[in-house]
């Protein structure tokens, strides 16, 4: 998201300090870090990295905690963040909260399946059937399926400007693009794997415990096929936390879009603020 951060957060700065991480193996640490392309990339190390750059923050900004947000693959570093080191976070805020690998990949199966048997969606459902019951050995079927997954979600959603997904300067140079791009390729390799045991495949968030000792705060589309509603809400039941609530946002799907983004800022400023004045 460093790319489009300044035109979906940038009002977001006038009360907030936005901080963006480009993490191992993508964006300009990739290109800081040609090495990288060597290694292999795991949660728990990127959950490390993601708590030194916290860490790091509460000294730079001479803070104590700093509030984490994160959506889709960043909800997995997310928890798995606030998880080690409660103490250095105010509260979650997830968006499109990935819970398991086998179960929302199971979910999001049956759910564009059923779509597009509803609309005689033939070529859909032919694509679907080729690639056969999830887990998959092919590194190809992951992106197959997400191109099915927007192809409905855009069909019930209301779709973020385009203005968004304009680049920011500082990633337009030739050198950034590039450095993007072979990030882009390195990152979705080591997600999903050349046979299909990239990280993707140990997402389990179960494992980790229902107990937080944080504030926990979920943002869902209610046409979200990539981390389907019912998956979210079940694991979000399970949590215990000081705070927490589940909100569903209509005409939303796993992408960011207004709403979605006005949502994460009306927690920020109505649930998470308040209770760091009361403190």
């Amino acid at each position: 998201m460093s790319p489009y951060a300044e035109a979906v957060y940038g009002a977001w700065e006038k009360e907030f300090t936005v901080v963006q991480w480009d993490q191992r193996g993508a964006g300009k640490t990739f290109g800081r870090n040609p090495g990288s392309a060597e290694s292999v990339l795991t949660i728990d190390q990127m959950a490390r990295d993601g708590i030194e750059v916290a860490s790091y923050l509460t000294r730079h900004l001479h803070q104590m905690k700093v509030i984490l947000l994160g959506g889709s693959w960043g909800s997995v570093l997310g928890v798995h963040m606030i998880k080690a080191r409660p103490d250095l976070f105010h509260a979650y805020v997830g968006a499109g909260q990935l819970v398991a690998s086998a179960e929302n990949q199971a979910a999001t199966v049956g759910k564009v399946r059923a779509l597009a048997r509803a609309a005689g969606d033939t070529k859909t459902l032919s694509t679907l059937e080729a690639l056969g019951t999830p887990p998959w050995t092919d590194p190809r079927n992951f992106g197959v399926l997400r191109r099915a997954t927007r192809l409905y979600e855009k069909k019930s959603t209301v779709a973020a400007p385009a203005s968004w997904w304009v680049p920011s300067p500082q990633y337009t140079t030739p050198r950034a693009l590039a450095d993007y791009e072979s990030g882009e390729d390195f990152s979705y390799l080591q997600f999903v794997g050349m046979q299909g045991d990239g990280m993707f495949s140990t997402i389990d968030l179960w494992q980790l415990g229902s107990r937080f000792d944080v504030p926990v705060f979920l943002i869902q589309g209610s046409e979200d096929l990539v981390t389907v509603p019912e998956v979210a809400k079940r694991y979000y039941d399970s949590l215990s936390a000081p705070d927490k609530a589940f909100i569903l946002l209509p005409k939303t799907g796993h992408d960011p879009n207004p709403m979605m983004v006005d949502a994460e800022y009306e927690v920020l400023r109505t649930r998470v603020v308040p209770r760091l004045r009361q403190r």
